[in-house]
């Protein structure tokens, strides 16, 4: 039986999900400037420096080298982020996320080995927003200097910068509780003013002379990139001229805090107004490439020298807030993808906040931290922006390929047009590759820490989902109604003491009619556990914010009820309180019968008994038969699992009755050696061998609905507990519940289940004196 339950005037508070996702409106639009287009937003402070400092110096720059030098930048910007970014792969939205796996998810039935371009490309761009708020916040308070008030009070000093640096970084992680909404309505107006401001100048400094609009031909930096006579740097200076994109990957990350409409409309500005600014530099560069005076001068900016003096001060203060905003759009876009990697079970479960009612917008304390803390220790350890600026965008073009990859796929396959996918893939495939070749020049200049961040994400999700993928093997689902015979009798079995009125079990498992086998052999089995009524719960979150229903299965009894809680993205996922409404809803409905308490401090007893909640974590034991790789890798696994919380407080059960039961994780047993006992009046006994057993080798296999090449791997050993299922459960249909036995015996083949058997047992007590405090 299915009921549902969801007051009248919840469901008059409800708001409608728009399916669209988030509306086009002008205050999005405000939030979209001030969340998304920070980090690209910040690059003409130091893109086209970079280059001139590469090529030689203002001496070097003639007319045809700044008209080269500016052509690749436009069309880098045109390509890499109007072309592939807005047009292309922001079609590829799931749910109107996006962002590199949300791009997977659409994809990742067309291939197995596709998961692993979307690890490396999830594990890189993770890094890279680590890197990026130290590099553009330092790099925005050293530019005070430039200012003679600040000047007299930093000076050289570089203490004095990494100090203020480590401050601006605690306020801004600090703020990201409040959610990307409000953020971006506090940035917004800043980054609005930073454009125009970028634009105005740009265009005063081309004034009439149009001759610098001829880089707009896509030649001209054809013949740069490729005349040594022009380019001193040759291919390299595409490493300086990457930095102009940078943010093109965060745009499409943070499409699910702001929504696709809200870029749609507001790129074409920023895009103008960064073009305009490139071009006032150019225009800048070629009337003054032949100063003396410019040519001597130590790190010269041509962003700031275009300006008139008088108002430097403007634009170094300014400058300075669009490096500090320019960081949101990396933070904002981390929480996406941990959250996509979380929904994909490439990541451990961690608590996700929703700071206003748009789903999208989301913030993960714990994410939040460990980027704080990063970005801390990037300062620390490099202390000035020269040393951090080496490493910046090599892992972000390591993303874009792994994005064109997974793009190309979603074209040829999904929407069905490969000749347009093998064109977008040889096309932006060589445009990156150069990209990303370039950038490897500044692999020992400060790239490693970014390849070494990213190889270390990169390995929490690889042990997460192998790990994962070993644990399947013991993935066993149980129809609930072979089991109701046994759990009506231990409810009535007076033998055994009462440890509930209501015990209540959490499954991730969302189906109505079965079980995972470890919660009916924690409650059968692994100590008989009797209660009045056995609940199965499954919590769902809904895209709707303020959902409050439940469907319950009773299998026409009343004392077994697995039920499935839906509750709004924004609602407290408290489930005691939600689950005493249900039992009180099911006695009223008399599909189940009255608790009723003899003591209370209450004049009016309650109908609802007592509850005890019931968390099953399985845990590795000596006996699992499974490689030493394979054991190290579940053993990282659980480790990682530790770090990030435990259930009672996702689901507010802290402060209620808990009780944690360790089962062991058993892919395949170790073959157990038979004892022998010893007569004290024996001693010939003594020289008696013990009879040996060989193992043959277990195989790794799993089998799930969404395989990868992890999940294939172990396909073989799945199947194999499947077939030992259908012999030993009581309507096992699925995998085996008992260990599995190698070397079978027909002969002794009573005598070695109970060898396993007593195996299992063996486990249990020694989980058992474990330390169970780690997930308290």
């Amino acid at each position: 039986m299915v009921t549902s339950n969801a007051p009248a005037a919840t469901k008059r508070a409800r708001k409608p999900i728009k399916k669209g996702g988030i509306p086009l409106s002008a205050g999005m639009v405000l939030v979209t400037l001030g969340v998304v287009y920070g980090d690209i937003g910040t690059s003409p402070m130091y893109t086209l420096k970079a280059i001139m400092s590469g090529n030689g110096g203002l001496g070097t720059m003639s007319e045809d080298v700044v008209l080269g030098a500016l052509s690749l930048l436009i069309w880098t910007i045109t390509l890499i982020t109007t072309v592939k970014y807005v047009l292309v792969a922001m079609k590829a939205d799931n749910h109107n996320e996006g962002g590199i796996f949300a791009l997977y998810s659409l994809v990742r039935r067309c291939g197995k080995w596709l998961i692993i371009p979307a690890m490396i490309g999830g594990a890189a761009l993770l890094a890279d927003g680590i890197l990026t708020p130290a590099v553009t916040v330092t790099t925005a308070i050293e530019g005070l200097r430039t200012i003679d008030f600040f000047y007299g009070i930093i000076g050289d000093n570089q203490a004095i910068v990494v100090g203020i640096t480590l401050v601006i970084l605690c306020i801004l992680f600090a703020m990201q509780k409040a959610g990307t909404s409000t953020i971006g309505k506090a940035f917004g107006p800043v980054m609005t003013v930073w454009f125009l401001f970028l634009g105005i100048t740009g265009l005063l400094n081309v004034g009439f002379d149009l001759n610098v609009f001829r880089a707009l031909n896509p030649l001209r930096g054809i013949m740069f990139l490729f005349d040594r006579n022009l380019n001193a740097a040759g291919l390299m200076v595409l490493g300086n001229v990457f930095l102009c994109t940078t943010g093109a990957e965060a745009l499409y990350s943070d499409m699910g805090h702001v929504g696709k409409a809200n870029i749609y409309v507001s790129w074409p500005f920023v895009k103008l107004c960064l073009i305009l600014n490139y071009l006032g530099q150019g225009a800048w560069i070629i009337a003054n490439h032949g100063s003396a005076e410019l040519a001597v001068v130590t790190d010269l900016n041509p962003f700031f020298q275009m300006l008139p003096e008088e108002f430097r001060v403007f634009a170094v203060i300014l400058s300075t807030f669009a490096a500090i905003i320019a960081s949101q759009a990396l933070i904002t876009g981390s929480y996406s993808i941990v959250s996509e990697a979380i929904r994909l079970d490439l990541m451990p479960h961690m608590k996700i906040n929703y700071p206003s009612e748009t789903r999208g917008q989301i913030y993960i304390p714990l994410v939040n931290n460990i980027m704080w803390v990063g970005c801390m220790g990037v300062v620390l350890l490099f202390q000035s922006s020269e040393h951090m600026e080496a490493a910046y965008g090599l892992a972000i073009t390591c993303t874009m390929l792994m994005t064109t990859l997974l793009l190309f796929t979603y074209l040829s396959r999904i929407r069905r047009k490969p000749a347009a996918a093998v064109v977008f893939l040889v096309f932006f495939g060589a445009i990156e590759l150069m990209f990303f070749f370039s950038s490897l020049t500044k692999f020992f200049h400060g790239g490693y820490v970014t390849v070494l961040l990213a190889t270390v994400l990169f390995l929490v999700m690889y042990i997460w989902r192998r790990g994962t993928a070993i644990e399947r093997t013991q993935s066993v689902y149980l129809p609930v109604r072979e089991y109701l015979d046994q759990l009506f009798d231990l409810s009535h079995d007076e033998s055994y003491p009462l440890l509930a009125d209501n015990l209540v079990f959490l499954t991730n498992d969302s189906s109505l009619d079965k079980l995972d086998r470890d919660i009916l052999y924690s409650i059968l089995d692994k100590r008989p556990k009797r209660a009045r009524a056995y609940y199965f719960l499954n919590v769902q979150v809904t895209d709707e914010p303020y959902t409050h229903e439940y469907m319950v299965n009773t299998f026409d009894t009343d004392f077994v009820f697995k039920v499935q809680l839906r509750l709004g993205f924004r609602v407290n996922q408290r489930v005691n309180t939600y689950l005493y409404q249900i039992v009180e809803d099911l006695v009223e409905h008399n599909q189940l019968a009255p608790q009723n308490h003899r003591y209370s401090i209450y004049r009016k007893h309650s109908i609802v008994g007592d509850f005890r909640f019931c968390l099953i974590r399985k845990v590795l034991s000596p006996e699992t038969d499974i490689s030493g790789t394979d054991a190290r890798t579940i053993e990282a696994k659980y480790f990682i699992r530790r770090l990030c919380g435990t259930p009672m407080r996702w689901y507010g059960l802290e402060n209620s009755s808990v009780i944690f039961e360790y089962v062991p994780l058993f892919a395949k047993a170790k073959r157990q050696h038979k004892l022998t006992r010893i007569p004290l009046d024996a001693n010939a006994v003594l020289a008696a061998a013990p009879k040996k057993f060989e193992a043959k080798p277990a195989e790794n296999s799993e089998d799930s609905d969404d395989e990868d090449i992890f999940s294939a791997s172990m396909h073989n050993e799945r199947e194999e507990n499947a077939n030992d299922a259908e012999k030993t459960l009581v309507g096992g249909d699925t995998a085996s519940f008992k260990p599995l036995r190698i070397d079978e015996d027909e002969d002794d083949e009573d005598s070695e289940e109970e060898e396993l058997e007593y195996a299992v047992k063996a486990a249990e007590a020694k989980i058992g004196e474990q330390d169970q405090g780690d997930d308290r």
